[in-house]
């Protein structure tokens, strides 16, 4: 009898659960998006476009992936995305291919064009776009709600300790190294507000950006040779013609060759506020063992 008791206590306890989530994927949706609109699903959306790839990477982090069935040029990860419709880019979104997907909501960033068109149109737009840690662990949140995810924020939990493994890493005499970090050729550089910048002051790096410029602030190439970094990160497709810009040529950081220069790839990684900021601080941490360390 105790085994039976035992037998039938786990199972009302499925059962339970099974109706819990039921009830949950019957239940409309309302929340606040980034704009400030309030977005109301009537029940939690089963065909999704993302126009942004760090948002289609929470929706695959949050097991997801299986409601995506349109996603931006740009978006590549995991390896399944790429197999989806690609429907344009956050700029130029194909609206007539993103109606034919006949989505139950659209996710794009605040920054994306053609929230007003989709709308009128009658698809629900979403829009988030997360620039600091604290805006990736918000936005988990309200895509975990908006998938009825129970315990979305485990992933940033995750993300949390992978930053956190990734700064124990680094030893002493690389921390409090003076960094540059480069997101594209503008140029654009990564301030200390952005994620880039948090998870290098996480990591113990010094950004030479300050908070006052913004999260990506373009700057005049001069600024960088002021501020004199010792250690530059910049991603392969903007590395050629760094020593011809203004001034550059004399920088120690650049004759010295204490540059870390990271494959698509990798760069892919660094610069998206998504589930894989853990794998990011990694990259950084190891440039920074690697090339700062040597001082």
């Amino acid at each position: 009898m105790p085994r039976l008791a035992r037998s039938l206590t786990r199972l009302a306890t499925v059962l339970l659960g099974a109706a819990a989530s039921f009830v949950a994927q019957a239940q409309p949706i309302q929340l606040t998006d980034d704009r400030g609109q309030a977005v109301r699903l009537p029940r939690p959306p089963q065909r999704i476009v993302s126009l942004l790839p760090s948002l289609t990477e929470t929706v695959c982090a949050l097991e997801q992936c299986q409601r995506l069935v349109g996603v931006d040029r740009y978006s590549n990860w995991p390896a399944s995305v790429e197999k989806l419709p690609k429907v344009g880019g956050g700029l130029d979104p194909n609206i007539e291919a993103i109606v034919a997907l006949r989505p139950d909501v659209v996710l794009m960033a605040t920054s994306s064009r053609g929230a007003a068109r989709l709308e009128s149109l009658g698809i629900p737009v979403l829009a988030l776009e997360p620039k600091s840690h604290a805006d990736v662990q918000r936005v988990l949140g309200k895509i975990g709600q908006v998938l009825a995810v129970p315990d979305a924020q485990r992933v940033w939990r995750l993300i949390d300790a992978g930053v956190q493994a990734a700064a124990q890493s680094v030893p002493a005499n690389a921390r409090q190294a003076r960094v540059y970090f480069e997101v594209n050729r503008g140029p654009y550089g990564a301030g200390s507000s952005s994620f880039i910048g948090e998870t290098l002051t996480r990591l113990g790096a010094r950004n030479i950006l300050p908070a006052t410029l913004g999260p990506f602030p373009k700057l005049n190439p001069e600024f960088v040779v002021r501020a004199n970094p010792d250690l530059i990160m910049v991603g392969a497709r903007s590395v050629e013609g760094l020593s011809e810009r203004p001034g550059w040529q004399s920088m120690p950081a650049l004759r010295q060759q204490s540059l870390c220069i990271f494959t698509p790839t990798e760069f892919d990684i660094l610069i998206r506020p998504g589930p894989r900021m853990a794998e990011g601080a990694r990259l950084m941490a190891r440039c920074l063992t690697e090339k700062a360390a040597v001082r």
